[in-house]
This record gives C-alpha cells, sequence and structure tokens, in this order.
C-alpha cells in the first residue's frame, strides 16, 4: 500500500462521464479521483448523471437536475444534459453542448468560492475545457487538458463530420485550449506525437496511460469464469468482444466473420457490451439466422475476472481512421487476466509496437476479415501461452494502477 502524499490540495475535475459508469473515460475518471481522495486531497468533480454505453441515463438519477453527493470520499457534482436516445453526429453535439450549458450554475458558484489549486478536465468533449480553463486563468491556477480520445481528429478520419468549415473551427478551439493550459496528458506515446504535431510544445505533453488492478483482474480457472452462467462447455472456444458497442470499432466485422464459422458449433461469439450500435449488431445477427453468435449486458465489476476468463480470443478491433487517436481501454484488463488479444492496428502505430515488441497479442490489419479469420484460427489451433504469459507480465509491470496514477499525482502537485 502506497503511503500518503504529505501535500494535501484541492483538486477539481470536470468531464461528462464518471462512476459507476462501468466502461471507458467513466471507469477510469471515477477511479482516479477515487484514488486521489484516498491520498487526502480534497477532490471536487463535476459531471454528468451517468447514461454510458447505455445511452440512457442510470434510472437512479432519471428526472434530477443539479445535485452533490460523496462517492468514494469525493464530492460529485452532477448536472444535467440532453441524452438522446439515437446517437448521431448532430445529436452527439447537441448532447455535448447541453453538458457545457448544464456546467456552467456550478461553474459560476466555484468562481466564487475557496480556491481550488488545481483544475483538471478530461476529453472527450474536448470545448468543455474552456470553462475550466476560463476558472483557472481568473483565479490563477494550474490547469492540466487530458485527452483520452482525440475526439475532433476521430470525427474527421472516422468520416462522423465532413463539413471542413466546421471542422477548422473545432481544431482552432482545441488548439487555443492547449495552448493556454499549464499542460495536456494523454493515454498513448502515438497520441502524444499527434499532439505535438499541432504545435504544442513538446515540453507541456505528458504521458498518463490508463491501468489496470491486476490484484482485481487476475486469470481465473475455466470453472470460476461466466461458462457455466453462459450455458457454455468448458471444451468449446469462446471468441470475445467486450466493451463499448460503438463506431470507433466497425464492429460489424464480427458478424461477417462469425458467419463463416457457423457451421462450427464448438465455437462462441459473445458480445458484452452495450453502446449505440447494438440493436445495429443485433438485427444483423436475426437477419443472417447465426446461432453461434450471442449477446450479453455489459458485466458489473465484481465479474469482470470472470468474463475475461471465459474466452480463448478476446477481439480489440479499431477502424483505420481511429489509429492513434483513441486507445482501447479495454485491452488492458485483458491484459491483466492473461488473454490472447487479436488486435487490429496499423504498423507503426503505438498499439501495434506495444503489442509486437511484447508478443503479447496477434495483429492484424483493420477492417480485414479475411485477416481476421487467419487470426482466430491461428489462436484456436497454435499454442498462445507465451502470449498470455507475456500479456499478465507487461500487466503487472507496466500497468500498476498505483504507479501510474502516484506519478500523475506527482505532475499535478508540481508548482500548484
Amino acid at each position: 500500500m502506497r503511503e500518503k502524499t504529505t501535500a494535501r490540495k484541492r483538486i477539481l475535475i470536470y468531464g461528462i462521464n464518471y462512476a459507476p459508469e462501468l466502461t471507458g473515460i467513466g471507469k477510469y475518471t471515477g477511479e482516479m479521483c477515487a484514488w486521489l481522495a484516498s491520498q487526502g486531497h480534497d477532490v471536487n468533480v463535476v459531471t454528468a448523471h451517468p447514461y454510458y454505453p447505455d445511452w440512457e441515463i442510470h434510472p437512479v438519477h432519471k428526472g434530477k437536475w443539479w445535485t452533490k453527493e460523496i462517492l468514494d470520499e469525493v464530492t460529485v457534482h452532477r448536472c444535467p444534459l440532453y441524452v438522446p436516445k439515437e446517437v448521431t453526429s448532430v445529436k452527439r453535439i447537441i448532447h455535448e453542448f447541453s453538458f457545457l450549458l448544464g456546467i456552467f450554475p456550478v461553474w459560476l458558484m466555484f468562481l466564487f468560492q475557496r480556491r481550488f489549486d488545481v483544475v483538471l478536465c478530461i476529453s472527450p468533449p474536448f470545448h468543455i475545457a474552456f470553462l475550466p480553463l476560463i476558472y483557472a486563468k481568473i483565479r490563477g491556477v494550474r490547469f492540466v487538458n487530458h485527452i483520452q480520445d482525440l475526439q475532433v481528429d476521430a470525427a474527421k478520419d472516422l468520416g462522423m463530420i465532413t463539413n471542413r468549415h466546421f471542422l477548422r473551427i473545432m481544431f482552432a478551439m482545441e488548439k487555443v485550449i492547449f495552448d493556454r493550459g499549464t499542460q495536456v496528458s494523454t493515454i498513448s506515446e502515438g497520441m502524444q506525437r499527434k499532439i505535438r504535431e499541432k504545435g504544442i510544445d513538446n515540453a507541456k505533453v505528458i504521458l498518463f496511460p490508463n491501468w489496470v488492478d491486476s490484484r482485481i483482474i487476475r486469470p481465473l480457472r475455466p470453472e470460476l469464469s461466466l461458462r457455466k452462467a453462459f450455458g457454455i462447455g468448458y471444451q468449446d472456444k469462446v471468441i470475445l468482444y467486450s466493451g463499448n458497442l460503438g463506431e470507433k470499432q466497425g464492429l460489424e466485422i464480427i458478424i461477417e466473420v462469425a458467419h463463416l464459422f457457423a457451421d462450427r458449433p464448438d465455437i462462441h461469439f459473445v458480445i458484452s457490451g452495450s453502446g449505440g450500435g447494438r440493436n445495429k449488431l443485433m438485427k444483423m445477427v436475426d437477419e443472417a439466422g447465426l446461432a453461434n453468435v450471442k449477446f450479453y449486458p455489459l458485466q458489473p465489476s465484481e465479474n469482470l475476472s470472470a468474463l475475461l476468463s471465459m474466452a480463448d480470443v478476446h477481439l480489440v478491433l479499431q477502424k483505420k481512421g481511429a489509429s492513434d487517436l483513441v486507445m482501447p481501454s479495454k485491452l488492458t484488463g485483458i491484459l491483466a487476466a492473461a488473454g490472447c488479444a487479436i488486435v487490429s492496428a496499423l504498423p507503426g502505430t503505438t498499439l501495434y509496437n506495444v503489442i509486437s515488441l511484447h508478443r503479447m497479442g496477434i495483429l492484424v490489419e483493420p477492417e480485414n476479415a479475411a485477416a481476421l479469420v487467419r487470426g482466430i484460427e491461428t489462436a484456436l489451433t497454435e499454442d498462445i501461452n507465451i502470449l498470455r504469459k507475456n500479456a499478465r507480465k507487461y500487466a503487472l509491470k507496466y500497468l500498476a494502477k498505483n504507479t501510474i496514477i502516484g506519478n500523475f499525482e506527482r505532475t499535478l502537485l508540481t508548482s500548484a
């Protein structure tokens, strides 16, 4: 157990996603804030009512406006926002700007209260950083912008936004935030490089990768996994995709590949998760009449080891356009569980280089069904124990939660 730091600070954090969301940015932000509070810091969070990845406000939060609660010693200020039932590019923009409006009264309240020592903003959405940045400038405090996804680049490269004028405006807004802030942190070396390529001073861009608690997420014997609960035999083969069912992954390829294994009743494709693309994927399965693809809800955190340990193969999929713009957060858990991951990544990207260097997965070309089939056949027929061992070894050495957040804590407190 790490000793508590002697420097107690007041830390203010803005982000649209937060605990108890089970996946993605909310999960990591919640864990980070709880860790900082456990070290004795006074941590306040301004966030939305939980809605992700289902895109529906959690039942206990429905109908609420501005609320305050204490969660894991963190003071959490929740603000209302618009959550669309069907996620489109236009509706997502409205959704994010509605949150910007929702946080304004809380921002104004903090402006006239006791000064915070450090302000941290979690992106995406990138534009919510303007209010905390203005607070930091008015009150003369440190401002750190933490980038989980390069949202504007991804929207452009994935074709989610095509209006060039609008894209130029968003890139200009992003540049202002990067330039005026004290530091910019992000989760991979590739994303660091892309931020520097925007003309941001090298010294300002720091690495703050996602982490995993390897004491909680660990390899389990098959009989302790969810195979029995899901009705899957211990001798059968499970190909698992777990996490957000969104636009950046290109998950339609799973259904295409599952069709090619339809004559193998011992091979099961399991999709565990929620998101805007879930209904589309289920419809594709129904129309194809596939019996080898099963959908399950996103599992609670206490079941995560059991879920991950049921898989012979894990799928970590991205579209080509998402290369080095996002990093799949699900990978940390897979590595800690000693899973064999088939990873779609382009050569030269951070994800490709890390998997290749440490020999802890099978790399395939993104958006290539034939390559994915070959990767699955390799994983099911060859000895992959060395990949599993290397995965767990990497998680223990490089993804330790206390080390990663502890290093970032020291960065936050420097000159604060």
